[in-house]
């Protein structure tokens, strides 16, 4: 997809339930100490690829070690070359929503481009699409990047202009409403904002229901790219159709690069809360095309 379709995106400032959807391009959130632009940007605004495209975080997982798609497989743990957190699979097709908080981590960036996803999902673990919506930390050389959005994979993602910074409390939701209807909601309490967003995607298979941070994609060959440094981020109050996260026995998963280099460490899950501790940015941009 070229740089233009990838960078047409949807920008939504205050609450809001979406209709007729207008395409413009995105305006990337707060850099460090600067607030967010209430309108769109230019397309060259905040971060790029290293082959100069579009960050497009979220999407589905590409799981590298074994892994469990049936209930009641107690600590069961996997390895993936762009998500790590938990996965909650195997309710019989029956998913229908999934909700947690998490703190906005602060970024570290050196030099090079990197990136890294924080969010809440259906889908994806065992499935081609993903409803999901969280925030970002992407480094654009030497300059941190903090901005939030939503996405129906494998649809483009639509970015909030709203300002999001380290150490900001966000909780997300993503909930079925029946048909091939989902409500994606989307708070930053410290900042005063929030997001509804009803969207549609036939056929979604609802098959899991996750709290994830990825390395996002896409190299030009459609691969994955660098985890940006985002130090730890601690996410609470997980649930899925209700529940707490863990009553669903869900999998843990580990980040590393596709020469299995690790790249974040997952805690235990303690009812709904665990962290994600950065690691290493593995071997550069790496894995095959998604899907």
């Amino acid at each position: 997809m070229s740089l233009s379709a990838r960078r047409r995106a949807l920008v939504i400032a205050g609450s809001s339930v979406l209709a007729g959807f207008t395409l413009m391009a995105p305006a990337y959130a707060a850099t460090s100490g600067h607030s967010a632009a209430p309108t769109a940007t230019s397309a060259a605004a905040g971060p790029r690829t290293p082959d100069g495209g579009a960050v497009q975080p979220g999407g589905v997982s590409h799981l590298v070690g074994p892994h469990t798609i049936h209930p009641g497989a107690r600590n069961a743990t996997t390895t993936s070359t762009n998500w790590s957190g938990y996965a909650a699979t195997g309710n019989n097709g029956a998913f229908t929503s999934v909700s947690s908080s998490w703190i906005e981590p602060t970024g570290t960036c050196r030099s090079g481009d990197q990136y890294s996803s924080f969010w809440v999902g259906l889908d994806g673990y065992s499935s081609e699409s993903v409803e999901q919506t969280g925030s970002e930390v992407d480094c654009a050389g030497s300059t941190v990047e903090y901005y939030s959005w939503y996405e129906m994979y494998p649809a483009n993602p639509v970015n909030f202009s709203n300002t999001v910074r380290p150490g900001d409390n966000l909780t997300g939701s993503v909930t079925y409403t029946g048909g091939s209807s989902f409500t994606l909601k989307l708070a930053d309490t410290t900042q005063g904002w929030s997001h509804t967003v009803t969207k549609t995607l036939s056929g979604a298979a609802r098959s899991s229901a996750e709290v994830i941070a990825e390395a996002p994609c896409c190299t030009n060959s459609g691969g994955i790219l660098p985890l940006a440094d985002f130090g730890k981020v601690s996410f609470s109050g997980s649930t899925a159709n209700g529940s707490t996260l863990s009553s669903f026995n869900p999998e843990g998963i580990n980040m590393v690069s596709a020469s299995g280099v690790a790249e974040d460490s997952v805690s235990a899950l303690s009812d709904g809360s665990f962290t994600a501790t950065w690691l290493s940015s593995g071997n550069g941009p790496r894995g095959g095309p998604r899907g």
